[in-house]
């Protein structure tokens, strides 16, 4: 980092692309049409960027199925693939200031965020499943004698990725990676909140020679490029992040094509539970703080039901508030900073209105105010609801903002119940010294990961998903693989 040149000098500067990828090449959609992408922290336009629609999605999807038939990347060598994955991470860290600045003007989220996790763990993401190429064998299944059984993956042809703007690049890299590495063509629609990253990242694939047609950018809008790529009847898999409402969307479109296999990681309401035999309160209160407040609460796993031990309940609520000092907004660009904007004015007014929801049933005791800074005022303090019951709509809904909602309880049934009472499942935690309890927790709280005495556990070695309505699949480690590739039986009797 160039830490003698302010980044807001930096972004004066920066240079951004504002064409779709398609086919190797940077074009204009096809309609000419184009939507500004907004800096939430300041409301000053960023770029006009292509506003793609169903002639471009069409477009994109021959050019990658022309790929994948032709076997420029499909039928290559799983080392050179490997070799040009490897390139990719490799350049995704050479150019880590610019994405990384991209990341935060794109979103609003801490320029410190986008530096130290989303950009390094997106090379991450390429270098693992750029390693994996040639470490996944298929299978031998046992069969009489004169018989040969074989188990092969096989690449699943065109994926459409959509991804959702809290994370833009790390969502992207989650999906594309081991997609690519399975030997698949890809489609990557960015949310229309966020587009330049992945737009650079097509720069780069192009660079260290991803051939043509194999990855294509299509920025636009859901209704329009995502309805597409989920009705389009050539597209093989679709890949989605986001929330819950429109992840159904994407199983009637599969439903109403041709039924391709719709991988969904959706919202959730995680829920984070405080025992009393917990031995460091500090830092239960520390990562509850994190837990809810990083990247403004703007997160699927954040921990916004707070479940805390009746008898220690004031104690940890008074070391939360006191940390709640360390997580007031301001300028993203600041290295200091750490809360930035909410994405957008329509996001911020969500939340507000769920504040105001909460005001009337629950306790404000801390936050809920909104800022204005740098022109913008898409800015929320930390905010806690105490005297919160589980029934109540900010304990419910997913808010995607840095509203906590806190619940008692005097038993650890209770508690269960409580984590269990909500359609989603996708992350929980637990703060406990006891293992029994810990072990008896881990097989009755319904979710897709669970972080013991730590918060939001996460590793490209260890699947991330949820049940229920949080989704259906896994990102992230070899079992991100069963997504992007079909199993083959291959019976041989000699």
């Amino acid at each position: 980092m160039n830490i003698q040149t302010p980044w807001s000098d930096r972004a004066k500067v920066l240079s951004l692309n504002s064409h779709a990828f398609i086919d190797g090449r940077f074009v204009e959609a096809a309609s000419g049409k184009t939507f500004d992408t907004i800096n939430p922290a300041t409301n000053a336009r960023l770029a006009s960027v292509a506003e793609c629609d169903k002639a471009d999605v069409d477009l994109a999807v021959a050019a990658a199925r022309r790929a994948f038939e032709a076997g420029t990347w499909s039928r290559r060598a799983p080392s050179e693939r490997k070799a040009v994955l490897l390139r990719l991470a490799d350049l995704i860290r050479a150019n880590l200031d610019d994405l990384a600045l991209m990341e935060s003007l794109d979103t609003g989220k801490p320029i410190s965020n986008a530096l130290s996790a989303d950009v390094p763990l997106s090379a991450n993401t390429f270098q693992w499943y750029a390693e994996a190429i040639d470490k996944v064998y298929d299978e031998i299944a046992p069969a009489d004698p004169g018989n040969l059984a074989l188990i092969r993956r096989d690449a699943m042809g065109v994926v459409a990725c959509v991804v959702p703007w809290n994370y833009p690049l790390l969502m992207a890299s989650w999906k594309i990676a081991p997609a690519l590495a399975a030997g698949n063509s890809v489609i990557l629609k960015p949310a229309e909140q966020s587009p330049l990253t992945a737009l650079r990242l097509a720069e780069l694939a192009a660079e260290v020679g991803l051939p043509e047609g194999v990855l294509n950018v299509l920025p636009g809008y859901g209704e329009t490029v995502g309805q597409a790529l989920g009705r389009h009847m050539d597209v093989d898999c679709l890949a989605f992040t986001g929330s819950t409402e429109v992840g159904k969307y994407f199983l009637k479109y599969s439903a109403e094509s041709n039924m391709k296999p719709a991988w969904l990681e959706c919202g959730g309401k995680s829920p984070n539970l405080v025992f009393a035999d917990c031995d460091d309160l500090e830092a239960a209160a520390e990562a509850a703080a994190f837990g809810i407040w990083y990247d403004q609460g703007e997160v699927c796993t954040a921990n916004s039901r707070l479940l805390v031990e009746e008898s220690i309940k004031d104690r940890f609520l008074d070391l939360l508030k006191a940390k709640a000092r360390d997580w007031q907004p301001g300028d993203p660009l600041n290295p200091s900073t750490t809360m930035g904007a909410i994405v957008e004015a329509r996001q911020t007014e969500r939340i507000l209105s769920y504040i105001e929801k909460g005001k009337q049933s629950a306790r404000l005791i801390e936050g809920g105010q909104q800022k204005t800074l740098g022109g913008s005022s898409n800015f929320i303090t930390p905010t806690i609801f105490d005297a919160v019951t589980n029934d109540m709509t900010i304990a419910q809904e997913e808010i995607f903002g840095p509203v906590l909602s806190v619940i008692s309880f005097k038993t650890e049934e209770e508690a269960v119940k409580i984590a269990n009472g909500s359609i989603y499942g996708l992350a929980a935690s637990v703060w406990s010294n006891n293992l029994k309890r810990v072990m008896r927790l881990s097989d009755s709280i319904r979710t897709g990961t669970l972080s013991v005495n730590c918060m939001d556990a996460n590793a490209n070695t260890v699947p991330f998903g949820g049940v229920r309505q949080s989704g259906i699949g896994r990102d992230q480690s070899l079992h991100a693989f069963d997504k992007y590739t079909n199993l083959k039986t291959v019976w041989i009797k000699f």
